[in-house]
């Protein structure tokens, strides 16, 4: 097996220590709400990195249309059956059964393959604004908060937002912004909000206003379709063990780099999809808790 990168980030946040005798309901209840007709694998990625990021329990709240093709990805995840339009895309009336299901679970992500539409920029904005639990937001959660800025100074909770420059720049309103410049503002926005900001790309930042986190994994070939979701997925398994929203961004992120860049050590940058960072995310927490084959 190839030696595993060293670690140049000594202090990153550790995770409990797993009791002998835990049992899955101690390692936290992930709910991820997402897909849509075409994009099923994306919610599927999300919940199949959850597990492997170590949540006890998993559920997947999908359109009905979809739930089939969903729960036929992985067998570990649960799933939870949500009202949809003709497009099988989740609308707002299935905003009581997320609440339902939100109630008993440690943290929530939203918006991995949940695709556009009116009611989906309600069900967004209900979502950020009301649940009291934890939640990670991604991809087309993203843009639908950005239809309404104002709301974001409003969690209704803990929020942890991961957009990369693309969803940034439309998330402040602004066409023409460099990286640098997005990481200036992501701070400002972040301590105006009192939420987490992780602004993908190179050396990820991850900034709550006031720590600053630069990420030193990750390689190009991660540059691939289904890698954020993988992502959204493993911070919310980080929360759910109960990580701090800042810690688990800082953690997760460094994490999936890390598979990133032993799954580049073997099947090189140019093949890499974002499923084989799913199957690296075991020998990566296994680099970072210093018992890796």
């Amino acid at each position: 097996m190839n030696q595993p990168p060293a670690l140049p980030c000594p202090d990153l946040p550790w995770l409990p220590r797993r009791d002998r005798a835990g049992h899955k309901g101690v390692y936290g209840r992930a709910l991820l709400v997402g897909g849509s007709r075409g994009m099923t694998g994306a919610i599927a990625l999300a919940g199949m990195a959850a597990l492997r990021g170590g949540a006890g329990l998993v559920t997947l709240a999908a359109p009905h249309q979809c739930l089939e093709v969903v729960a036929s990805i992985e067998p570990s995840y649960m799933t939870l059956p949500l009202a949809c339009d003709e497009h099988g895309r989740i609308v707002d009336l299935a905003r009581e059964a997320i609440s339902r299901a939100a109630e008993d679970s440690s943290c929530v992500a939203f918006g991995p393959g949940i695709g556009r539409s009116e009611s989906l920029l309600e069900l967004a904005a209900w979502a950020y604004s009301d649940l009291p639990q934890p939640i990670v937001i991604d991809a087309d959660g993203l843009y639908a908060l950005a239809q309404n800025p104002a709301g974001l100074r409003a969690p209704g909770g803990p929020r942890i937002l991961t957009p990369h420059l693309g969803e940034y720049r439309r998330l402040v309103g602004r066409e023409a912004m460099s990286m640098t410049e997005a990481a200036a503002s992501a701070h400002e926005l972040a301590a105006a909000c009192g939420i987490v900001v992780v602004l993908k790309g190179h050396q990820t930042l991850v900034t709550d206003g006031q720590q600053a986190y630069h990420n030193s994994t990750g390689n190009p070939g991660m540059a691939t379709g289904g890698s954020g979701d993988v992502l959204t997925g493993l911070i919310t398994a980080l929360v759910c063990q109960g990580l701090p929203p800042f810690a688990a961004a800082q953690l997760g992120v460094y994490v999936h780099g890390l598979a990133g860049d032993l799954a580049a050590r073997d099947l090189g940058e140019v093949s890499l999809i974002a499923s084989d960072l799913v199957k690296y995310l075991p020998r990566a927490l296994m680099t970072v808790y210093g018992n890796a084959e």
